[in-house]
């Protein structure tokens, strides 16, 4: 208060003596907090302490624990080469161990600029320390973590299941049976994933293309049109065969057409996308974000479908979603996995607005996996509930490993009819 505003008042020096040391209390009071505050900043108030790697099943885990008694889990993409992410994460250690494991993005940045090579290994490698990251600092803050990412902006999220079949009444039969499961979409693969070598069909031009349009018809008249179809060629054709496929499957408005060619060529798959009257969806292949915008800005896809534990965790996963955003892109995103990047991809469903269907992971139709964790992830209706505990809201159950011993899937290669290795 200003002095003059104090004319005329009667005040006790009594009075003036207690607020004088009010004052100096509050002040030295105040004083010592913003000491004692940037004390701690300085400090790691979440030290990093250990890592440590789980290979369950087909997957591979990762925990990071830190000094606060806050562990985080991870999960690696790299599925087909797990011993080489292991090697990366052991490596990545001597850095990791004494770092405050609150700096993500600090951490991503160091990890992702400091060698001159990167790779699916590396960025698998990253992806689950970036998550487990993100779960500690949920953990920490008592929150799930698509508060952190902005808020949710959903409840749950929409699932497809994966059919599998050799003719078109097998696959129509098996979406009968996702739809009467509650699945109000499903996951139509082309070529058939029935013996150890895939073959790609005959060597008749007319008859692959006929083959896989009959399929996706049979599975629209089996299930009529409350059902969406999502269709993956799994990159089986060749740039002609894609846009026969797309313009022949058209009445049966799949709601994508997903990986029709290889990624590679992100002007072929623009080239695809221009020719077919069918919604593309690809991406889940991708490693970078520059990879996801060059499909983005040559308008090669209509979805975009980032691997959380590929494209290097949600740090760069939500980066994708925002890209696509701008250019009026959804996305859907790719889960072959485990829980812990089925939980890390709903946290990332949850908080995004262009956030259009989840893909359900293909080995835990059934629940067989579900033990793996201590809280499983819950299924009702065709959608997966978002997990709302802090951090990604699954923790690895004690006896994982030894309940489900490794089991890392192998090579995988693909067949022509004439016995040359074709893309997979």
């Amino acid at each position: 208060m200003h002095p003059e505003a104090l004319r005329g008042w009667t005040v006790s020096q009594s009075r003036l003596d207690r607020l004088s040391k009010l004052k100096k209390s509050v002040c030295g009071d105040m004083g010592r907090w913003r000491r004692s505050w940037h004390a701690c900043s300085k400090e790691n108030h979440l030290r990093i302490i250990d890592l440590q790697t789980h290979h369950v099943g087909r997957y591979l885990f990762v925990s990071v624990h830190t000094d606060a008694g806050i562990s985080g889990l991870g999960e690696a993409g790299a599925w087909a080469y797990l011993d080489a992410v292991d090697a990366v994460l052991q490596k990545w250690r001597g850095y990791l161990i004494g770092q405050d494991a609150a700096r993500i993005e600090h951490h991503w940045q160091y990890l992702y600029q400091s060698t001159f090579f990167r790779s699916s290994v590396v960025m698998s490698a990253l992806a689950a320390v970036d998550v487990a990251l993100w779960d500690i600092k949920g953990k920490d803050l008592g929150v799930p973590v698509y508060d952190l990412l902005g808020g949710r902006t959903r409840d749950r999220a929409r699932s497809y299941a994966p059919v599998l079949g050799e003719t078109p009444e097998e696959m129509a039969a098996e979406c009968v049976r996702l739809q009467r499961a509650g699945f109000t979409a499903a996951r139509l693969i082309l070529p058939s994933f029935a013996h150890d070598h895939w073959e790609r069909g005959a060597e008749s031009y007319a008859h692959r293309v006929d083959q896989a349009v009959s399929q996706v018809l049979a599975c629209r008249e089996a299930v009529g049109p409350a059902f969406d179809l999502c269709v993956e060629a799994h990159r089986s054709l060749s740039v002609p065969e894609a846009i026969a496929v797309g313009r022949g499957i058209e009445p049966a408005r799949p709601l994508f057409f997903e990986d029709p060619i290889a990624p590679d060529s992100p002007d072929a798959m623009a080239e695809v996308a221009r020719a077919v009257p069918v919604p593309i969806a690809t991406g889940e292949r991708a490693i970078s974000i520059h990879e996801i915008q060059d499909l983005l800005t040559r308008g090669a896809a209509r979805y975009v479908r980032p691997d959380v534990c590929a494209v290097g965790g949600l740090t760069p996963a939500r980066k994708i979603a925002a890209m696509a955003e701008a250019h009026y892109v959804s996305i859907a995103p790719h889960n072959p996995l485990g829980p812990v990047s089925t939980a890390a991809s709903l946290h990332l469903d949850a908080s995004v607005p262009n956030f259009l269907i989840q893909e359900h992971p293909s080995f835990n139709i059934d629940g067989s996996e579900d033990a793996m964790v201590k809280n499983p992830l819950r299924f009702e209706d065709g959608y997966i509930a978002v997990p709302d505990a802090p951090g990604i809201g699954v923790e690895l159950a004690a006896d994982a490993e030894t309940a489900f011993p490794a089991a890392p899937r192998d090579l995988t290669p693909a067949f022509a009819f004439d016995g040359s290795v074709q893309v997979r």
